[in-house]
């Protein structure tokens, strides 16, 4: 099946033109942007499902595959819930044409261990608990709420994305429960876990759990890490110290995060991730909570962003790679084992349905599209000519004569200045949201060293950090200087895996390389952590703009 897989083509005849590579990947699925037949507009995406692999890697059914787009298209048409246009298949491909969220994750524009201003949090969780409650009236449960299912539109607003866990927990005034273990460990209610058996959470093996009052769970835990930049617990079990804390003090958690939290959001908090569920707030409990109805700047009175530049501007602004500081001790933390033995049927994972598997398709279909490239065409002939700090290129922008002047308006730049700040070329001449905070990632540097000089440098940073990576990373058969896949797992033992993608920019007799962190699998707080860790090993190589 794997050597077959490499070799399937897409669908043909498709009511629609492809035009880019892959922008998202599953283990068995690709998503391109693609736009009608005889027009321009507009771009939207298409998930391209590989269906026998999807079945033998996926531990998921045709029915459960097919559970996703009548679901999705149930309740696609509100304005926090990534929209469903249409459907389609041949003998092997099943591909589902959907809203483009341009905005790209949410969490990857989120500080690790840091989180968001309070007013942010707010307007976002106000959003999300929005999409959620829609859903819940149409009977649909997600059952998979977390970071990496939350997007943005290209104005910033929240979307709501991924159904392929999603069931029906209400139809024609009856109401079921589930029994599939389903969900990410620091974000599923201790029920779920509680209906299998030999688990310990402090409740006993139950005969269900309700999908809505599960959502509620991860809703609240998402809020909580809006504000603190980190989960309160990797699982919701007596494995936990912090959840055994949390369940022991009856909400009231000794743990240093929580006291990082305003102290007005904690009886909200402990209302929606009371263990016990028939205690557990439903809608009305949250809107009527004080927090949920605080002013907000932000917020429109339609639900919408009043200010997206402030809005861009501050987020922006929150994202910052200290090079004095060492790689977080939270990455990786199972030492003793190498990241390429990591074998997720045997743990965690192998528990819970997946829409994740862990044996991804090595197929060209899944090369990444390039992000907006830099205006190369802007740079001198000249070499770089001060480095200092340790090894860090620096340089001052716009300065002239400077080759790589046109980096100073590069909204990812701003995460390497000494202090906390967005050039003002940006926010003059902003519009909306996208002209500050970009579509594509911010898990991204660039560097001035030679390429044989910085896959050295990333390799050592990845030996450092417990991962294990190929002695020469890929160059071959793709458009890229280099290509290094890697697998590994984050702070809370949970699957991470993406690619490490360098790009090559010529003008004149400069070179200059670019390095994408691209996420396949993994809460994107991890994986911009992961990112932090990476970058401030191989500070000798990264480019930064001087203050």
């Amino acid at each position: 099946m794997a050597l077959q897989s490499q070799l399937d083509p897409l669908p043909r005849d498709l009511p629609f033109r492809i035009i880019s590579k892959t922008i998202g990947r599953g283990a068995y699925a690709s998503i391109k942007k693609a736009i009608p037949p005889e027009a321009t507009t507009p771009v939207f995406a298409v998930k391209f499902i590989h269906k026998a692999y999807a079945v033998k890697h996926g531990r998921i059914s045709a029915k459960q595959i097919a559970m996703e787009v009548s679901l999705h298209s149930h309740i696609g048409q509100h304005p926090n819930i990534i929209e469903w246009f249409a459907t389609g298949e041949d003998a092997i491909w099943k591909w589902i044409a959907m809203e483009y969220a341009e905005g790209g994750d949410l969490f990857d524009k989120i500080e690790a261990d840091v989180g968001v201003s309070e007013d942010i949090a707010h307007f976002y969780f106000t959003q999300l608990i929005s999409g959620v409650h829609y859903m819940h009236s149409k009977g649909v449960g997600h059952r998979d709420i977390k970071p990496e299912n939350i997007l943005l539109s290209d104005s910033g607003n929240l979307k709501i994305a991924d159904f392929g866990l999603a069931t029906l927990f209400q139809y024609q005034g009856k109401t079921k429960l589930s029994t599939t273990m389903c969900g990410s460990p620091p974000y599923i209610a201790p029920e779920v876990i509680s209906c299998q058996k030999g688990t310990q959470t402090g409740l006993e093996k139950s005969s269900g759990y309700s999908a809505n009052l599960v959502d509620i769970w991860s809703c609240g835990v998402v809020l909580f890490v809006l504000l603190v930049g980190n989960t309160p617990w990797d699982q919701p079990t007596k494995d936990s110290w912090e959840f055994e804390d949390y369940v022991n003090q009856k909400g009231r958690s000794t743990d240093e995060l929580w006291k990082k939290l305003p102290s007005s959001v904690l009886s909200l908090l402990r209302g929606m991730m009371s263990v016990e569920p028939s205690s557990r707030f439903n809608f009305e409990h949250i809107k009527r909570h004080p927090w949920y109805t605080r002013k907000n700047p932000l917020l429109s009175p339609d639900g919408k962003m009043s200010d997206p530049l402030h809005l861009a501007t501050k987020m922006l602004e929150n994202l910052r790679i200290d090079f004095s500081q060492k790689p977080s001790a939270s990455q990786n933390s199972r030492q003793s084992q190498s990241a390429m033995d990591v074998d997720m049927d045997g743990g965690w994972e192998s528990r819970f349905a997946s829409t994740q598997p862990e044996k991804p398709i090595n197929d060209i279909l899944f090369d990444w599209e390039r992000p907006p490239r830099v205006n190369a065409n802007g740079f001198s002939a000249s070499q770089p000519t001060n480095a200092r700090d340790g090894g860090i290129c620096t340089m001052t922008n716009g300065a002239a004569g400077d080759p790589f002047a046109t980096l100073a308006d590069e909204p990812s730049m701003s995460q390497f200045t000494p202090a906390p700040s967005v050039p003002l070329s940006l926010t003059q001449h902003a519009r909306r949201f996208r002209d500050i905070v970009p579509n594509y990632s911010l898990t991204r540097f660039f560097s001035h060293v030679p390429a044989n000089h910085l896959l050295q440098l990333l390799s050592d940073a990845l030996h450092q950090l417990n991962v294990a990576v190929p002695s020469v990373p890929q160059m071959q058969g793709r458009d890229h200087a280099a290509f290094i896949k890697v697998k590994t797992l984050d702070g809370r033992q949970c699957g991470l895996s993406g690619d490490i993608v360098v790009d090559t920019y010529v003008s004149g007799e400069v070179e200059l390389l670019e390095v994408r962190f691209v996420k396949v699998k993994g809460d994107p707080l991890e994986w911009r952590r992961f990112f932090k860790n990476v970058v401030i090993l191989c500070k000798e190589g990264v480019y930064v703009p001087s203050a």
